[in-house]
């Protein structure tokens, strides 16, 4: 068996060890009516459980070295390779076809076809890739993802936490966040310099707060995390220019009952949410 080495420029460190594979996998609970979808699965320690468990899956990976491997050696029906970008991907077209595959492969399975996403994510765009995600929120069940622990700790961390800050926001308005577990360093090949973490996103029905504009909401976030030392109001005077606010900032916080000193990382997303109304209302 060939030994593939891992690519630094691709961020690449293997998931070895099959117990936290096992324990991811025991997590999730893959169904025979599911498209599991994988992004970067490596050498394939998470695929085969995966194909062996799940419905139909998909493995999303960019290194061709790594697609000819698992194309070689899982040859299961039940198993796409993907040989792509996943920050290029055109995910709706792949979700289509996994879900039209999976009522090929399991016609005996009835009702709607759920995707779910379960990863090791190459830490460098694993922000990016998240985001992208979260942009088809309506066609996803929820996210199983090994992330850097530091970013893990970010998403499901709450308001008053240093940890929390925009991505926080921007995943907990979309999802139930939940940090499952931490894996060590030796899990991996190569070890990699960080520490990381499993955590759980599972899609809203309904989003964690109600807006009028979400693409206005989220400028809004970025822009009062933009110096997380400085407080609410200095923040938002720094972006008065660009977000074109309606209203006076003083008024809109005095309204939204909003100390003016108070730090973006103690706000609350309904907080964030009464914010955005009374600095856009006419």
């Amino acid at each position: 068996m060939t030994v593939i080495k891992a690519k630094k420029g691709l961020g690449q460190n293997f998931l070895t060890d099959e117990s936290v594979a096992r324990r991811i996998i025991d997590l999730v609970s893959p169904k025979r009516d599911e498209v599991l979808i994988e992004v970067g699965p490596g050498t394939g320690v998470l695929t085969r459980m995966l194909v062996d468990r799940g419905g139909y899956v998909v493995a999303v990976e960019i290194d061709p070295r790594l697609v000819q491997s698992l194309s070689h050696s899982l040859k299961q029906h039940n198993l796409w390779v993907v040989a792509a970008d996943a920050l290029k991907l055109n995910w709706r077209d792949v979700i289509i076809k996994a879900k039209d595959e999976l009522r090929a492969f399991r016609p005996d399975q009835p009702g709607s076809t759920r995707v779910r996403i379960v990863a090791n994510l190459p830490y460098y765009i694993s922000t990016t890739i998240i985001e992208k995600l979260l942009a088809m929120h309506h066609q996803l069940l929820d996210m199983t993802l090994m992330l850097q622990k530091e970013v893990a700790e970010r998403i499901a961390s709450g308001p008053g936490r240093k940890e929390y800050g925009y991505l926080s926001v921007l995943v907990q308005y979309h999802c139930e966040a939940t940090l499952l577990f931490e894996v060590p360093r030796s899990a991996f090949s190569p070890a990699p310099k960080v520490e990381s973490a499993v955590v759980r996103l599972k899609l809203r029905e309904r989003r964690a707060v109600q807006v009028e504009d979400e693409t206005r909401y989220f400028k809004l976030v970025r822009a009062a995390f933009s110096q997380r030392r400085k407080t609410i109001l200095n923040n938002l005077k720094a972006s008065a220019a660009a977000l074109n606010f309606s209203r006076p900032i003083g008024a809109a916080l005095k309204d939204s009952g909003i100390d003016a000193q108070r730090r973006a990382e103690t706000l609350s997303l309904a907080e964030f949410a009464s914010l955005d109304q009374a600095l856009f209302s006419r």
